[in-house]
């Protein structure tokens, strides 16, 4: 998400940010620049103006022409301008009722409303150690009960019972007593979506709402409509007290309009982010840190607490004590990093997340580095357990049969072993405590040019493996 946007931003931005002086002449062909690259990424013209017209307010003002780098402080304002435009700080669900805490999620069909539920059943039973009991009220689709009932028993949570015969209202109500019964913290409901909006969805969505006065009422969007996220965000408000949106599908839209556009038109805060159809995949939304993403100077924040949630800390600790005791970092041990770095996301995902490393990342995209981790793994789940403890004892013909079963080339087998021999001779340098050491090593390892260290980036010279 983002991808284009950052891209037109940063271009537009480069040139000003090395300017010792601010004039009005740089700051309105920057201006024109970035309104060129918000209305190419979907947002909407209203907040396109606003945005622009409170940046040259403040970049011609004295902040900037006093700042001892105003190309730099007009970088901080564009940020502090966009982070204010998506909410100025992450929102968290208010649940501060007598339990249960009903949270009732609205949008159109197909916008990802009942997998949203999932996720965030999955989010608070997880993070927030939260009873949740889930229930559907769309009685119009009739795979939408089942499918919650599915996702409700993946993510381990209640799931009440509804059939398609009942009145939305009577099932809520219903869903309520048996949540009071169970001692349930949440009860979340899913409602009934539509192709289009009409006055009939409208009406019974505020029956509903009228029935159950739930505490948070939550608009899923696609993220990937675009400028008819206007539109919809706009009617829905109008019928119902939304108190939160949710942005889904995130991953499919390279653009991100809707994410500056739905705060503006709504002025409800986006609460959270879902991408895919993973349970897990729903973060809260942080708009310090999109900005910072947009912006190219990284997300570190949620790097880390991405790292803290997905890494496999037993066998990350076990590595350690191995590296520090000077024992041989060997295949398995490479295979293991592979699969952590999968675990976050792959590489595109985590470089996005460094400063300055957005370019890194669509070059990982672009020469598609993770379908290449997935073909080094498979060749070493080829190998023997001696061969992948001691890849020394791989002779040609052992080279052949793993090849052979792997469904890869030779010059496959010997690039990784060629990686791997590096990537140990790196670990050496770690054993007690020799960091620095290895600093050195990574430093020389990417300026040679001869494949990627899992973990660490592609050598600059060498380029991605091909």
């Amino acid at each position: 998400m983002f991808d284009n946007l950052s891209d037109r931003l940063n271009k537009a931005l480069k040139k000003i940010s090395g300017q010792a002086r601010i004039t009005h002449d740089n700051v309105q062909e920057t201006l024109r620049e970035v309104r060129k690259a918000l209305l190419e990424a979907d947002v909407a013209l209203p907040v396109v103006k606003e945005f622009t017209t409170h940046v040259r307010k403040r970049a011609v003002g004295q902040e900037v022409s006093r700042a001892l780098n105003p190309g730099q402080q007009f970088l901080k304002v564009v940020e502090s301008e966009l982070v204010a435009l998506m909410g100025e700080a992450n929102e968290t669900l208010n649940l501060a009722q007598q339990p249960p805490a009903i949270v009732m999620m609205a949008g159109l069909q197909g916008a990802g409303k009942t997998t949203t539920v999932a996720k965030l059943a999955r989010f608070l039973r997880e993070k927030q150690k939260k009873k949740v009991m889930v229930v559907s009220a769309d009685v119009y689709r009739p795979a939408a009960i089942k499918q919650l009932e599915t996702l409700a028993a993946e993510v381990e949570v209640e799931f009440f019972p509804s059939d398609a015969s009942q009145k939305p209202v009577d099932i809520a109500n219903a869903a309520l007593i048996q949540a009071k019964k169970v001692g349930a913290d949440v009860l979340l409901v899913d409602t009934a979506g539509r192709l289009h909006i009409d006055d009939e969805l409208m009406k019974e969505i505020q029956d509903l709402h009228k029935a159950l006065n739930p505490i948070e009422t939550l608009f899923v969007i696609d993220a990937m409509i675009g400028q008819d996220a206007v539109n919809t965000a706009k009617a829905f408000n109008e019928a119902l007290p939304l108190t939160g949106v949710v942005l889904t599908k995130i991953d499919g839209d390279a653009r991100g309009g809707a994410a500056l556009s739905v705060r503006h038109v709504t002025g409800k805060p986006i609460k959270f982010l879902g991408s895919g159809e993973k349970t897990e995949a729903l973060e809260p939304f942080h708009p310090d840190r999109i900005a910072s993403r947009i912006l190219g100077m990284g997300d570190v924040l949620t790097l880390i607490e991405e790292a803290e949630q997905k890494i496999d800390k037993v066998k990350a600790e076990k590595l350690v004590k191995k590296v520090q005791k000077g024992q041989k970092f060997d295949l398995e041990d490479l295979r293991d990093q592979f699969q952590q770095m999968a675990n976050m996301g792959g590489m595109g995902a985590m470089l996005e997340k460094l400063p300055g490393m957005g370019n890194m990342a669509q070059m990982a995209e672009q020469a598609n580095v993770g379908s290449q981790f997935k073909q080094m793994e498979a060749i070493i789940n080829s190998m023997t357990p001696a061969e992948r403890r001691n890849p020394d004892i791989l002779t040609g013909s052992r080279k052949r049969r793993i090849t052979a079963g792997s469904g890869t080339q030779i010059q496959d087998l010997n690039r990784l072993l060629k990686q791997h021999k590096q990537m140990a001779k790196m670990m050496k340098k770690m054993k007690g405590g020799g960091m620095a050491k290895m600093m050195r090593g990574l430093g020389g390892m990417m300026g040679g040019g001869g494949g990627m260290p899992p973990g660490g980036m592609p050598p600059m010279g060498g380029g991605f493996p091909q």
